[in-house]
């Protein structure tokens, strides 16, 4: 039996089941997949060469219209929008996976941002044709501020969807909810009568989750590119509502309360990770390691190197 819940940890909640190596070959062709079946090294030809060698079908590339109307929305909307610095090494990486006809190309691009109020926007867009295909993208906001996290987690397996969409609390208190729970639960309620429940997830992880958490496992490749895209467009667009009209946090006591909600969302997330086992099998150890702690969950490491000043509201 399939342990649902640790799939469904909006931001990486289900890579963890995406299982070792594909069975096909991917590179991008104007927003298609265009994928080849893979075959082991012979006569010295690489397993890109063979790769590339084979017979070419069409795998639809799903969520780069997700992440290509993100930017333009980021864009337009956050005036000081600028990039957000990515480790060499950490931009692109692909490895092929698997033997003989099961071997693929799996790629993973990153992207980063930043903005005054945002400390870190970051999107991982994992492709591996047929077998599988992922966006996570994430927003982080600077700890001067209580917005919630923004979080985006799309996964296409052989086997279906997995759809994440949520605004992770900072706090649980009524007045909260009523700041950022209240105004989403309009779209929440209209889009999940298209996208129904995707089933239970860990107890340990429903702290980091709001009443309008979108957790679905739709079937069909068309309601992800219909309902899920609009309900992506919806959450995308509250959240920058909430980040236009956040205002700055300034007593001691409240941005204690935010660093020590942020540390431990971080920190919960870069430990439980469920991706860190595809990547592993996809990059390696250390490479895997180094990305969760230094570009997907930098936090800990951006206070620790003195990159990210810790807002305090007062003398230190």
């Amino acid at each position: 039996k399939r342990d649902v819940g640790k799939m469904a940890f909006v931001g990486s909640c289900a890579w963890a089941a995406s299982g070792a190596g594909g069975e096909t070959a991917l590179s991008r062709r104007h927003g298609r997949c265009v994928v080849r079946g893979g075959r082991g090294v012979r006569g010295g030809r690489s397993a890109v060469a063979m790769a590339a060698a084979q017979p070419e079908t069409t795998v639809t590339d799903l969520y780069s219209p997700f992440w290509s109307y993100a930017q333009e929305v980021l864009r337009a909307r956050l005036p000081d929008l600028d990039d957000y610095p990515i480790p060499d090494g950490y931009v692109h990486k692909e490895a092929m996976t698997g033997k003989g006809a099961r071997q693929s190309l799996v790629t993973t691009d990153s992207y980063g941002y930043c903005t005054g109020k945002l400390r870190q926007i970051r999107t991982a867009h994992v492709q591996g044709g047929k077998a599988l295909q992922v966006l996570n993208f994430v927003m982080f906001p600077d700890m001067k501020y209580d917005l919630p996290f923004f979080g985006a987690d799309l996964v296409t397996l052989p086997g279906g969807h997995l759809i994440a969409l949520d605004m992770q609390p900072l706090f649980h208190t009524d007045d909260y909810k009523k700041q950022f729970s209240e105004p989403l639960m309009p779209a929440f309620e209209k889009h999940k009568v298209n996208l129904p429940w995707g089933g239970d997830f860990p107890e340990e992880a429903k702290p980091f989750f709001s009443p309008c958490f979108l957790w679905t496992r739709p079937s069909e490749d068309e309601t992800v590119q219909t309902h899920v895209f609009e309900a992506f467009k919806d959450y995308l667009n509250k959240y920058l509502d909430y980040v236009e009209a956040a205002e700055e946090v300034t007593d001691p006591a409240e941005l204690d309360k935010i660093k020590e909600r942020q540390l431990a969302y971080l920190s919960y997330r870069a430990e439980k990770d469920p991706a860190r086992g595809m990547f592993k099998r996809f990059y390696g150890d250390e490479w895997t390691e180094e990305y969760i702690h230094g570009f997907l969950f930098d936090l800990e490491r951006k206070i620790e190197d003195g990159s990210y000043k810790v807002p305090t509201g007062s003398a230190a």
